[in-house]
């Protein structure tokens, strides 16, 4: 694919193989050659003489570098420097393959060709007419018999240049192995000189270690003779000094020991003492607690008689009024007071204004004066004296007498 990523194909012939001789006579030519040889007998081992690996590891390496390079060109530049373009594929395979020791013999770019779709050179042969592509078809047909012809003569050598190599590589892998089995035994020799140096050192440091051993084998039953000594000697001293020291401790132990008994019966007296205190208080707390909760116990039972009276009460006042509510209701207001007290907070809520006063009397004559010790006549005289009365609570407060009472008057009229 070119640069302007226009597909199309580039067939080619390269003649491949290992490097058979040098360039020059010089040191570094004939170093390189050896290289060379060197890495295509490598790559022969690696892959088992299959040939068919080879082919297509070159095939890989021409492949990549030509898809790299000719996407550097535009179709223009690919189809006029041909011969350019197959100078820089050559160089920049041959970089690759030299890593495997081959070397390329002949490289033979063909005739491009379109992919199907993309007719770019069936375009470009019209415009070059067509004598150009007759011309062209012939130098494809004769690049074709040449790279053939080239392709079979270039095999024959080829084999015959690895046979050469294969033979080569054998008395050079001979000479190798020669070479290495010299350098083994040395480093053999080498290894065994070391070795025995080393017995001979250790031998040396073994009996040194062993000398040392056996002086401080030595050293320590000296010292051990002299520890005994200085235990039987100081043995005596101090056992009379531990005895002496027990003795002391007994009786320092013996003296603390009473002094914390005494201290600890001291302590579990005051502690008795403190129970005792903290249970006199208890009892004494619990039992005015019990004396609070007796007379509340007697409160609330006294509580519930008086409820109780008093329930009895207005049910048996009820009963005797014929089950009539609103006579109790007023009898209890009576009882209770209720309308002296009203009476009493209305003459309190109109101290020092001016209500409206009414004043009667029994109408009371002089026969009647003269009867006035008359219990009848003051009966009389008190159920006068009601509506007037009724008439003005009911002025000043609004509420109006019982039915069963009295009514109020109509126009001052008493009834």
């Amino acid at each position: 694919m070119s640069a302007e990523k226009l597909p199309f194909i580039l067939p080619a012939v390269f003649t491949i193989g290992p490097k058979i001789s040098a360039t020059s006579n010089e040191v570094a030519d004939k170093r390189d050659l050896d290289e060379q040889l060197l890495l295509y007998a490598k790559l022969i081992a690696l892959l088992h003489h299959n040939t068919s690996h080879v082919h297509d590891l070159v095939k890989g390496v021409i492949e990549g570098e030509t898809r790299v390079l000719a996407a550097e060109l535009t179709m223009e530049e690919i189809f006029k420097g041909t011969k350019t373009f197959k100078e820089k594929v050559f160089d920049m395979v041959q970089l690759e393959l030299k890593q495997f020791g081959l070397f390329i013999y002949n490289a033979n770019v063909k005739q491009l060709v379109d992919v199907p779709g993309h007719e770019y050179f069936s375009y470009l042969g019209q415009r070059t007419q067509q004598d150009a592509a007759n011309q062209a078809k012939v130098d494809v047909a004769e690049a074709r018999m040449k790279g053939e012809v080239g392709a079979k003569e270039r095999e024959g050598l080829t084999r015959q240049n690895a046979a050469k190599v294969d033979a080569e590589t054998k008395v050079l892998s001979v000479r190798q192995m020669g070479q290495g089995q010299k350098e083994e035994l040395a480093m053999k020799k080498a290894g065994w000189d070391k070795q025995a140096k080393v017995a001979e050192v250790e031998v040396a440091k073994a009996v040194a270690i062993r000398e040392a051993e056996l002086q401080m084998e030595v050293e320590i039953k000296n010292a051990m003779r002299q520890t005994e000594k200085l235990k039987a000697e100081q043995l005596s001293k101090a056992t009379v000094q531990y005895d002496t020291q027990v003795q002391d401790s007994n009786a320092l132990l013996y003296s603390r020991q009473k002094a914390a008994e005494a201290a600890l019966f001291e302590q579990m007296r005051t502690a008795e003492a403190r129970k005792a205190q903290a249970d006199a208080k208890f009892f004494e707390q619990k039992m005015a607690e019990d004396a609070k909760l007796y007379a509340k116990q007697k409160e609330a039972e006294s509580v519930a008689l008086v409820g109780k009276a008093k329930t009895e009460y207005v049910a048996s006042m009820l009963q005797a009024l014929g089950g009539n509510y609103h006579a109790l209701r007023d009898y209890l207001m009576i009882d209770s007071g209720m309308y002296t007290e009203m009476a009493r907070i209305n003459a309190g809520a109109v101290n020092g204004m001016q209500p409206k006063i009414s004043i009667w009397s029994n109408g009371g004559d002089a026969g009647g004066e003269a009867a006035a010790g008359s219990a009848l006549q003051q009966v009389a005289g008190v159920y006068k004296m009601l509506p007037p009365l009724l008439s003005t609570v009911h002025e000043q407060t609004g509420m109006s007498p019982p039915a069963w009472m009295c009514t109020l008057p109509k126009d001052g009229a008493a009834n």
